[in-house]
């Protein structure tokens, strides 16, 4: 290791080793932290992938519903594909009355990799065999979008 890294690193860690203690803040303190743009994130999806070892061949997601009579299943089989998505953001904003807002950024870009499900039946007996689909679904492509999800208190 030569001088300049050395010294860099010595300065990095004799700044953390100064820097005070964590502690709990109270929420004026809490209120005052100020960041930068939030957080974002990338997320890279792989659902029920048909190439690993040992792949499952027969997966359901199944929602049940019961009302006055029997329950009745929902069954997605075979729910598989890969999603993409980039630059999803969480971060704080003040709105114009002084409140704050939550405000989740919509990703950027979703690409989707033969994204779907084989079937899609209602039935009394979830693992029963699939005898009636009502469709199946496939979605290979890709979308872009800007704009946020905002939430605040009421």
């Amino acid at each position: 290791m030569g001088r300049l890294p050395l010294a860099v690193c010595s300065l990095f860690c004799g700044a953390v080793l100064a820097s005070e203690p964590l502690r709990p803040l109270d929420d004026r303190e809490l209120a005052e932290v100020r960041g930068g743009d939030g957080i974002s994130f990338a997320a890279h999806i792989v659902l029920n992938d048909p190439a690993l070892v040992g792949a499952v061949s027969d997966s359901r997601l199944s929602l049940g519903f019961k009302g006055d009579g029997p329950s009745n299943y929902l069954v997605i089989k075979n729910l598989r594909g890969v999603v993409d998505m980039f630059a999803v953001s969480v971060g704080v904003h003040q709105r114009g009355d002084g409140g704050d807002y939550i405000a989740l950024g919509l990703p950027g870009y979703i690409r989707y990799s033969n994204f779907g499900f084989e079937s899609l039946s209602v039935q009394g007996d979830p693992l029963a065999p699939v005898t009636g689909s009502l469709g199946s679904l496939n979605i290979h492509g890709a979308v872009s979008m800007q704009g946020q999800f905002r939430m605040w208190a009421h």
